[in-house]
C-alpha cells in the first residue's frame, strides 16, 4: 500500500526576523508531518549565510514573484511573514488565481515578527485577508477586533497565540546581584547619530561604574549584515576607539543564546526585552530619549520597566506590571506555534477558509479595486508620452527657469537627444 502524499507548508521570509518567526512554526509543522519549504521573494530582501544558520534553518530558496505564487498554489498551507503590504499583495495573489477555481486552496497564515510599534490599523488590514492572522497580545487582539467589526471585515480568522519564540509561561524572575548586562541594539532606534552615541557612552560609564559586571553590547546585526531597517549609524562607528574598559565588548551571539547568563537585559523598544522577561532576566528600557513614537517605548507606558540611565547605575529596576505580562503571556495555555498549527488543521479538515468571507466584505473589495485604479493611473500619468505628464515637466521648467527660458528648457528635452541634452544641463547648472 502506497504511503499517504504528505502535506506541505511553504514558508515566507525576506530578514532574519521574519526567518525566526518561521522557525517555531516550522517545527511545530514538521512534527506534525508536514513537508516544509523556505523561500525568499525575489522583492527586496537581505538574508545572509550566517542569519540563515542562525534563525536555524539549512537553507532557503530564492524565487522570483511568480514562482512563490505558483508555489503557494501548489502548498496545503503558506505561513507568509512578510511585512504587511508584501503579505497583502501575496493574499490577493492567492485569491486571484483561486477565482472560479476548484478546491479551498491553501490555508494562508500571517503575522506579527514582534512587537508593533507603528502602523497596528494599517498591519492588520494588510494581513485580513489571510486564513489565520497570528495575534500577539492581547491588547491587539482587542484592538483587531474593534477594527474589523468598525468596518465589517469578519474577525474569526484572529487567533491569540503568542509570539512563535516566546513560551506560554515566562519563567519566575531572577533575583541577585546583576554580573553580566546586555544591551540590545536597534537598527533606527534611536537614529540620529547623536543619541545614539549618547546610549553607547552611557553604556560604557555603565561599565566603568561596575568594574565587576560584563557589559555586553548586541548590535541588530553584524557589519555588512542587512534587516528590514536599515541601519546608519553602527555602534563600531560611534564608540570611541582604544578608550573602552575591559569589562565593556561588543558581541555578535544571538540574543537567546546570550540570555541564559544575562542579569539585565537593557534597549530602547527591542522585542528581545520580551524574551528576556520570559527567560525570567530582569529588563530596563531606556527612558532619557524621552517617549516617542519614533523610539517605539510608548507602547511600554504600563510595563513597569522604563527607567533613566541614573536609575540603571543606581540598580533602582523595575519589575513587569500584571498588565504587561496578561497582554503579551495571559489568555493562552499552548505555545504560539502549536496554537497556530491546531488552528491550521482545523481549517485543512473542514475545507473552511475564513478569507473567503474577508474577500468579499465591501471594504476589502472597495479599498483592493481603488488601490489598483490608482496604481494603473499613477503609472498611466508617468508615462512620458502622456499630456499630464507632459504639463506638469514643463510647469516645473517654468518654476525653475521662468516662462521663456523654462519652455525652451522642455522643449529641448522633447526635441534633442540626451547627448546634446545632458552635458548642456550640466554646463547650466556649473554657471548657475
Amino acid at each position: 500500500m502506497d504511503a499517504p502524499t504528505p502535506r506541505t507548508a511553504l514558508l515566507v521570509a525576506a530578514f532574519d526576523s521574519q526567518l525566526k518567526w518561521c522557525a517555531g512554526i516550522r517545527d511545530e509543522l514538521e512534527a506534525r508531518d508536514f513537508a516544509t519549504r523556505v523561500v525568499v521573494p525575489d522583492t527586496r530582501s537581505a538574508l545572509s549565510a550566517q542569519q540563515v544558520r542562525d534563525a536555524g534553518f539549512d537553507r532557503v530558496d530564492r524565487v522570483p514573484w511568480d514562482d512563490l505564487v505558483a508555489a503557494c498554489l501548489g502548498s496545503d498551507v503558506v505561513v507568509s511573514a512578510l511585512a504587511g503590504p508584501s503579505t497583502h499583495r501575496l493574499s490577493l495573489a492567492v485569491a486571484d488565481a483561486l477565482a472560479g477555481g476548484v478546491g479551498p486552496g491553501p490555508v494562508l497564515v500571517s503575522g506579527w515578527v514582534g512587537i508593533i510599534i507603528e502602523k497596528i490599523t494599517a498591519g492588520y488590514l494588510d494581513r485580513s485577508g489571510t486564513d489565520v492572522v497570528a495575534v500577539n497580545s492581547t491588547d491587539d487582539l482587542a484592538h483587531f477586533r474593534r477594527t474589523g467589526e468598525t468596518l465589517g471585515i469578519p474577525t474569526d480568522n484572529l487567533v491569540l497565540s503568542g509570539l512563535p519564540f516566546l513560551s506560554a509561561a515566562p519563567r519566575p524572575p531572577r533575583s541577585g546581584a546583576v554580573s553580566t548586562v546586555l544591551y540590545a541594539d536597534q537598527p533606527t532606534v534611536p537614529a540620529p547619530a547623536a543619541e545614539r552615541a549618547y546610549v553607547y557612552r552611557r553604556l560604557v560609564e555603565h561599565a566603568r561604574r561596575h568594574p565587576g559586571r560584563e557589559v555586553l553590547l548586541k548590535p541588530r546585526h553584524r557589519p555588512g549584515e542587512d534587516t528590514f531597517h536599515r541601519m546608519s549609524h553602527a555602534p563600531e562607528d560611534l564608540l570611541p576607539p582604544g578608550d573602552l574598559p575591559a569589562n565593556f565588548r561588543i558581541d555578535h551571539t544571538p540574543v537567546p543564546e546570550l540570555l541564559e547568563r544575562v542579569d539585565l537585559l537593557v534597549t530602547m523598544s527591542s522585542t528581545a526585552c520580551l524574551e528576556a522577561i520570559d527567560r525570567g532576566t530582569r529588563v530596563a528600557l531606556v527612558l532619557d530619549l524621552g517617549v516617542h513614537e519614533r523610539h517605539g517605548n510608548h507602547v511600554f507606558l504600563d510595563s513597569g520597566l522604563l527607567r533613566t540611565f541614573d536609575q540603571i547605575d543606581a540598580d533602582d529596576l523595575g519589575t513587569p506590571s500584571d498588565a504587561f505580562l496578561h497582554s503579551w503571556f495571559g489568555d493562552r495555555d499552548r505555545p504560539a506555534p502549536a496554537a497556530i498549527a491546531d488552528r491550521v488543521e482545523q481549517l485543512l479538515a473542514s475545507g473552511c477558509r475564513p478569507s473567503r468571507d474577508v474577500w468579499e466584505s465591501a471594504y476589502f473589495r472597495s479599498a483592493t479595486r481603488t488601490t489598483a485604479e490608482v496604481a494603473d493611473s499613477a503609472q498611466h500619468d508617468e508615462h512620458p508620452g502622456n499630456p499630464r505628464w507632459m504639463t506638469r515637466a514643463w510647469a516645473r521648467r517654468v518654476d525653475t527657469h521662468g516662462t521663456v527660458r523654462g519652455t525652451l528648457a522642455y522643449g529641448a528635452t522633447l526635441l534633442l537627444p540626451p547627448a546634446v541634452v545632458v552635458p548642456a544641463r550640466r554646463i547650466t547648472s556649473r554657471r548657475g
